[in-house]
């Protein structure tokens, strides 16, 4: 009686520990979007200090600074709705973070009914804090395309973890031994994703969706003039150039020209390797989803550019970007994990 009530606790614990995990990777997905909604409504100098709104906890109290602000430069950063747009997307930041100090005690204090090491939810600790400080530094360095990319990918890594560790909760397929040998496949695909999110969020950042606004050639060309050295210099600030000249539109080119073209790589590399894995049972789903969300994405990068880059479908690029984040780490985890099948189970056809 009592090992049956002590199993019935450890069920309740892996139960509740399971849901806090699921909870704090669905709010982590949303921070990615909204942090997209945040850049796109240039509301990133919303409240221009941190962590709040000229010294206030909210917009509220800062109501006389940002209407002298918004008086003085009526097309300049801050407005009362930028202000409550960058403050909504700080609490959340918060709240993520205290999510995942209840995620980490439960690690250590339950680890036993947990029957696994608390290590990987603990390293998400100094991942979400670290993202903290480039919160910050977004605002100190005045949008500085570098930390905004560095958050971006941040947030994407935190999301990644996340994922891993939601898998770690949840019973995996069983997946035959032969399938192990797609895991590095995986791997190099999800390295060149996070390559690919690296050039969509410096496209974002420097503000280059729009810099060519034709396709399949750019500027009626397949090889426009660009400034790569101009493009790329890491270490400026927002809309100029080391140098402290403004960006060229060049130099935006060969931002935009990069993402767009290095797409197609990551297109075909992906789309490939995820036709090849839904033969084995346990892979099908996340890998049809894959192949799924690489048309979405193929389509809003493609309206983005049409449309000029409506704020929704720019969202959701973001989102499906994150997306793919996700379907890689779980198809990474599944062939980790990838075991013997029992004698009616998982088999390749």
């Amino acid at each position: 009686m009592d090992t049956q009530r002590l199993d019935q606790g450890s069920s309740r614990i892996r139960a509740r520990y399971a849901r806090l995990v699921a909870i704090t990777m669905f709010l982590t997905f949303d921070l990615i979007m909204f942090g997209a909604f945040v850049r796109l409504t240039d509301s990133g100098l919303g409240c221009p200090d941190w962590p709040g709104c000229y010294g206030n906890a909210s917009p509220i109290g800062a109501r006389l600074d940002i209407h002298a602000a918004a008086t003085a430069m009526p097309e300049g950063p801050v407005t009362l709705s930028k202000a409550w747009i960058e403050m909504i997307h700080r609490y959340a930041g918060t709240l993520l973070g205290m999510l995942i100090i209840g995620i980490v005690f439960m690690a250590w204090r339950h680890r036993k009914a947990l029957a696994q090491s608390p290590w990987l939810a603990t390293v998400i600790l100094p991942a979400v804090c670290l993202q903290g400080a480039f919160g910050a530094w977004t605002v100190t360095h005045q949008l500085m395309p570098a930390v905004v990319t560095a958050h971006l990918l941040g947030g994407i890594s935190l999301l990644a973890l996340l994922t891993w560790l939601s898998a770690r909760q949840t019973v995996l397929p069983d997946i035959v031994p032969e399938a192990g040998r797609w895991l590095k496949y995986v791997a190099v695909g999800l390295a060149l994703l996070y390559t690919q999110l690296a050039l969509g969020g410096w496209v974002s950042t420097n503000y280059a969706a729009l810099a060519c606004m034709d396709f399949p050639t750019c500027h009626g060309q397949w090889l426009p003039d660009m400034d790569f050295h101009g493009g790329y210099s890491i270490v400026r600030g927002l809309g100029e150039l080391p140098s402290g000249e403004i960006i060229s539109q060049s130099a935006l080119t060969a931002i935009h020209w990069t993402h767009r073209n290095f797409a197609f790589v990551v297109l075909i590399y992906l789309g490939a390797l995820a036709f090849r894995l839904r033969r084995y049972e346990g892979l099908q789903g996340p890998s049809r989803a894959l192949l799924a969300m690489l048309v979405v994405q193929l389509l809003t990068g493609l309206t983005s550019i049409f449309l000029q880059w409506p704020i929704v479908i720019a969202v959701l690029h973001n989102g499906g970007a994150a997306v793919l984040t996700i379907l890689c780490v779980t198809l990474l985890v599944r062939l980790g994990r990838a075991r013997h099948a029992p004698a009616n189970g998982a088999r390749a056809y």
